[in-house]
């Protein structure tokens, strides 16, 4: 039988993949395949988490993300786009975050059963900014980690920090996101 859940499923997982790196990210691509072979679940969005330098605004604008990369980085690495950042004409006022956020899963499910089975198993494995979305048709779980860093490190063009703490911050933004990753195959084994 052909439910309106099935559906759903077979019509988002059979478009193409509108994130701006354009595919799946590949630390939580396992996660995701086992997800979507599941009878009662299918992925709506994900992220395996990600370190950013990111203009401060409100709103999701283009060019928003000034550099980002969803690997681990080095201190060169990010020093060598703090210095590009820093001498871009571009210095509309705007303060720049270094930012490290966590893994991100947005599943939806067959039934409230389905939805709180996965809620559950993630919240107590790690997972705690989660939560449950549910309407008359629609039974949604958001999942996400809590390891995160967002830090102003310029303003105006003109870098706030010096390199031994922008070292740190590599080695704590890497570190975060190894257990953000670490997560992600937990929760795989566990469904």
């Amino acid at each position: 039988m052909n439910t309106s859940f099935d559906k759903y499923k077979q019509d988002v997982l059979g478009k193409k993949d509108k994130s701006s790196i354009g595919d799946t990210d590949e630390k939580i691509k396992d996660l995701c395949n086992k997800i979507n072979s599941m009878k009662d679940y299918y992925t709506t969005s994900s992220c395996s988490g990600r370190i950013t330098l990111v203009k401060d605004n409100t709103k999701k604008l283009p060019g928003l993300f000034l550099w980002r990369t969803h690997k681990k980085i080095s201190f060169e690495e990010i020093a060598r786009e703090i210095v590009i950042l820093s001498s871009s004409d571009d210095k509309d006022s705007k303060i720049v975050y270094f930012k490290q956020e966590p893994c991100l899963l947005v599943v939806s499910c067959r039934n409230p059963e389905s939805q709180k089975k996965l809620f559950e198993i993630a919240r107590n494995n790690g997972w705690k900014k989660s939560g449950i979305i549910s309407t008359d048709k629609r039974f949604i779980v958001e999942l996400m980690s809590t390891e995160n860093i967002s830090l102003p490190i310029a303003d105006n063009g003109k870098i706030l920090v010096d390199d031994n703490y922008l070292k740190f911050l590599v080695k704590e933004a890497n570190r975060k996101l190894e257990l953000s990753w670490e997560k992600i195959e937990r929760l795989r084994g566990l469904i």
